[in-house]
């Protein structure tokens, strides 16, 4: 069973900038993908960026050139670097992480979720 765990989270006006953390323990074989998504209220949860474990990587259009995605294999852990922040980045946000146990089944987890408020 795989285990997240967020942090990073936080209040910032808007042009600050924040760094959400994501880190993954339990019964890991490999990590394959593993993305961003948020969720603001009244609105469905949405794929804010996403990274390969080859680290090609994906965003939605709306943070293109202002947030960045990465990761540090070695650690299990996935980062967004969040900068120029806007009241609309206002969200819960939530990693996912698809990896292969170590009894072999492919398992897609999520986070916690983190709350991210910006304000004007």
């Amino acid at each position: 069973q795989v285990h997240l765990v967020e942090s990073g989270g936080g209040a910032v006006q808007a042009g600050g900038s924040l760094r959400l953390s994501c880190a993954a323990s339990g019964g890991i074989f490999r990590i394959d993908d593993m993305g961003w998504y948020r969720q603001a209220p009244g609105k469905q949860r949405e794929l804010v960026a996403a990274i390969t474990r080859g680290g090609n990587t994906n965003y939605a259009d709306p943070v293109k050139g202002r947030f960045t995605i990465s990761r540090d294999n070695a650690k299990n852990t996935v980062y967004l670097q969040m900068n120029s922040l806007k009241p609309e980045d206002t969200a819960v946000y939530y990693c996912k992480v698809e990896a292969l146990s170590s009894v072999f089944a492919r398992v897609a987890t999520w986070g916690q979720g983190t709350q991210v408020t910006v304000s004007s």
